[in-house]
């Protein structure tokens, strides 16, 4: 089974051309819900959260607005989270990977925000980028979750660049047009996914 990573920053789109890929037969594991199921009431990983971060923790339940207000201002605060989470995250991927291989899946592609950040991307045959001009990002971010410039601005600052992004990256899919521009777009790049892996 061939791995497929998908990343693309903040706000780019993402989640959409994940969505377009399942509507496609696709099977996609989605590192961000995952990350959502590993600090669910009651695991560990809430504990782990609620120990570092108490004030983000009400009832049993994440704040993730607060906790996202914490680690987006702070590499040091985010680092921290990370280093909870994402091993959680790991392995639950690894276990819907090794299902999909199981079930016959010829590809599976890995949506995750920070494939490169995290050299990811090594563990993939290829990567998919989802890419859009930073202007249009700050847009779409502030937008999407009703936030100000300056705290779109640093979202996308705590991320990598897009331009190392796209060295690293094996297709790139621009998303700066409507859904119909996207569409074909995603149509085109998996094909090629399908010849070449």
């Amino acid at each position: 089974m061939k791995r497929i990573g998908l990343t693309g920053g903040i706000a780019s789109g993402k989640s959409t051309v994940a969505r377009l890929l399942r509507e496609r037969g696709v099977p996609v594991i989605d590192a961000d819900a995952i990350a959502r199921e590993v600090v669910a009431p009651g695991t560990p990983g809430l504990a782990a959260v609620a120990a570092r971060w108490p004030q983000v923790v009400q009832g049993g339940v994440l704040d993730r607005k607060a906790l996202g207000a914490i680690v987006f201002a702070s590499p040091d605060e985010r680092r921290a989270l990370e280093a909870i989470t994402h091993p959680l995250i790991r392995a639950e991927a690894e276990r819907r990977m090794a299902a999909a291989e199981a079930a016959g899946a010829p590809r599976v592609v890995y949506e995750a925000a920070l494939l490169f950040e995290k050299n990811l991307d090594e563990q993939m045959d290829a990567t998919i980028l989802v890419a859009l001009p930073p202007a249009l990002q700050v847009e779409r971010l502030r937008a999407r979750d009703r936030i100000g410039e300056a705290e779109a601005r640093a979202r996308l600052q705590a991320q990598m660049p897009l331009e190392e992004k796209r060295a690293r990256a094996t297709f790139v899919i621009d998303n700066s047009g409507d859904l119909a521009a996207l569409e074909r777009r995603v149509d085109e790049v998996w094909a090629e996914v399908e010849r070449r892996f």
